[in-house]
């Protein structure tokens, strides 16, 4: 599999890398034993760059995806995790509904202050089991998580300490690389506006439906050199999907206008005789500032099937057959969207 760099550092990652949130069981539970063998079905695909954080699971996420890396030559992988949240240990009847089925025994707070961040790559090693981390992404700092009253506190912590605490750990040689791990573009143009940083997850925002990114992130990358690893391709399953009953975007039930336009997206990618889910696993590697595309799932049977979607080729002029449909993200208002 080919592999693009990360901003102007010597890092390089393959262009289709593996998202972890489903083996701390995401909306389903994922046992050990389907963890590992989604996780072979990755390396077997030549993937070599995994993600993970601590709250996936509340750290069994890091736990298994350490597990898995752990006999691997560490020179053949890069690894990234996040900061911002902190987890406590909690009686069992007492762990909070975060969507995880069957999570470790834990609550989280937020933290994205100098200790909070130290305390966390330090927390992150111990879960991992492993001593070097490549990556590390500031999780969810935002309006779109915290809303405008708090996220104003948790940015105030990142730059005036959290931002040290990266740069300090990139100094030294602890990681490689930082940046953002976020489901939004505003916070991305205000952080890269004050400091900055090597690259971004972005989840949704730069896929074939949702175009948030276009008008100024991406020139903000280009010219900073910033890069983007993109997840959330299917925008929350319903580029996969289609438009069905049911259907989920932006993880909530989609809209009728989402659903016309997503219909009206399968008519084009019928035209071409593939599944409208392949289009979409590739559009954001046609942009040069992508360096990679995120691919989440707990079932080794979806990992090989969506990779098979890859063997399809796209010209620009297919990608721009689905512009018209495309949208941009509401601006956000001053509570939490993702709540």
């Amino acid at each position: 599999m080919q592999t693009r760099r990360i901003g102007r550092t010597g890092l390089s990652v393959t262009e289709y890398s593996f998202g972890a949130a489903g083996l701390g069981g995401l909306y389903r539970e994922c046992t050990r034993d389907a963890a590992m063998a989604t996780l072979d079905a990755a390396w077997q695909s030549g993937m070599r760059y995994f993600d993970v954080a601590p709250f996936y699971g509340l750290g069994l996420g890091e736990r298994r995806v350490g597990d898995f890396l752990r006999d691997k030559p560490r020179d053949e992988f890069v690894l990234s995790t996040k900061v911002g949240r902190l987890l406590h240990p909690v009686p069992e009847d007492k762990v909070p509904d975060y969507s995880y089925v069957k999570p470790l025994n834990f609550d989280v707070r937020y933290d994205y202050s100098y200790d909070g961040i130290m305390r966390s790559v330090e927390f992150s090693y111990a879960r991992l089991g492993l001593s070097r981390i490549d990556i590390l992404y500031v999780h969810d700092i935002g309006g779109y998580t915290h809303g405008a009253a708090r996220n104003a506190v948790y940015i105030r912590q990142l730059l005036d300490g959290g931002l040290k605490a990266l740069e300090e750990l990139k100094s030294s040689g602890a990681i490689v690389a930082y940046g953002l791990g976020v489901n939004e573009v505003p916070v991305c143009l205000e952080v890269m506006r004050r400091a900055d940083i090597d690259c971004i997850l972005l989840a949704g925002r730069y896929t074939l439906l949702d175009r948030s990114a276009v008008a100024e992130l991406l020139p903000l990358c280009e010219k900073k050199q910033t890069s983007l690893v993109v997840g959330g391709v299917f925008n929350s399953g319903i580029l996969a999907t289609g438009p069905v009953e049911g259907a989920h975007f932006d993880y909530m039930p989609a809209t009728e206008d989402i659903r016309q336009k997503v219909g009206a997206m399968e008519v084009v990618a019928r035209g071409m005789n593939v599944p409208l889910a392949a289009p979409a696993m590739q559009f954001p590697l046609s942009h040069p500032k992508v360096a990679s595309v995120l691919v989440g799932t707990a079932k080794p049977e979806s990992l090989r099937r969506n990779m098979a979607l890859t063997e399809h080729r796209f010209s620009a002029a297919d990608f721009a057959a689905f512009e018209p449909f495309t949208l941009v993200a509401p601006e956000l208002g001053d509570e939490a969207v993702r709540v």
